[in-house]
């Protein structure tokens, strides 16, 4: 769905209490989803908007914040 919320304590609410304790106490999560978070973002506004860009561009866009998604979700799960 056309900007669709992707942001951890939606994608993963059952783990609200481990991100909010690995945002606070582990930078590199922290760093990691400030990165996830503005990735999101812009996917996010690009599709409300409608904003012309290349296709290629937003889905190399989508692969990284899975990928962003994925190394967190392990660093959750840890």
């Amino acid at each position: 769905m056309l900007g669709e919320s992707h942001d951890l304590l939606h994608e993963f609410p059952d783990l609200q209490d481990r991100i909010s304790a690995l945002r606070t106490s582990n930078p590199e999560f922290a760093q990691l989803m400030d990165e996830y978070d503005s990735i999101d973002a812009r996917v996010r506004t690009i599709e409300e908007l409608g904003t012309p860009v290349a296709d290629e561009t937003i889905e190399e866009m989508k692969k990284q914040r899975l990928h962003l998604k994925d190394r967190l979700y392990a660093m959750l799960r840890a």
